[in-house]
């Protein structure tokens, strides 16, 4: 589970959450349309924004720091 958690907070996990939310929001309000096209388009807004402010929105739930930055110190430990 640590790779997985290393890959996230990694610059390439980082750049593959970043753009599946432009894509969830591209899909939602592009593609789908209506109440449920927003409703994905609001979902892409948490992958996007936890790459480009990196922080991992899962890590807490497995005792992992949310912060970017301290979880990969923590995960190199």
């Amino acid at each position: 589970m640590n790779g997985f958690f290393a890959f996230l907070a990694g610059s390439t996990g980082r750049i593959v959450r970043a753009v599946a939310g432009i894509v969830l929001i591209v899909l939602g309000l592009f593609v789908v349309g209506g109440t449920g096209g927003l409703i994905i388009a609001i979902i892409g807004l948490a992958p996007l924004a936890a790459g480009v402010f990196d922080f991992c929105i899962f890590a807490p739930l497995f005792r992992l720091p949310f912060n970017g930055a301290k979880l990969r110190s923590t995960l190199q430990k």
